[in-house]
């Protein structure tokens, strides 16, 4: 388990660089968590990362397929949101979790 000093929070993540506790997330972090991705969070992340993490809560399990769904993005637009493997950036940055369908 690694600790990072991040938005002036000392957050925990896992082996895989995911937040050990989702409960620390918040969106300072996020935005941090997504510059070091490269990714510059406009209107349209956020509605996914929050979708994200209300399904996740909700106990739902998280895919590729099921954003596609969400009538917020198809498939297509998750991968321009969220280049290479957007499920994983996507809920690194929203501080979940690896979902189980990522390999």
């Amino acid at each position: 388990m690694e600790t990072k000093n991040i938005a002036g929070n000392s957050v925990s993540f896992t082996e895989d660089g995911y937040m050990s506790d989702m409960n620390e997330w918040n969106e300072d972090i996020a935005k941090e968590l997504a510059k070091e991705e490269n990714i510059e969070l406009g209107d349209l992340h956020w509605k996914l990362l929050n979708f994200l993490r209300e399904k996740h809560a909700a106990g739902v399990s998280l895919t590729i397929r099921s954003v596609g769904k969400s009538s917020i993005v198809d498939i297509k637009g998750f991968y321009g949101l969220f280049p290479g493997g957007p499920l994983k950036l996507a809920t690194k940055i929203a501080g979940l979790p690896k979902p189980a369908s990522c390999v």
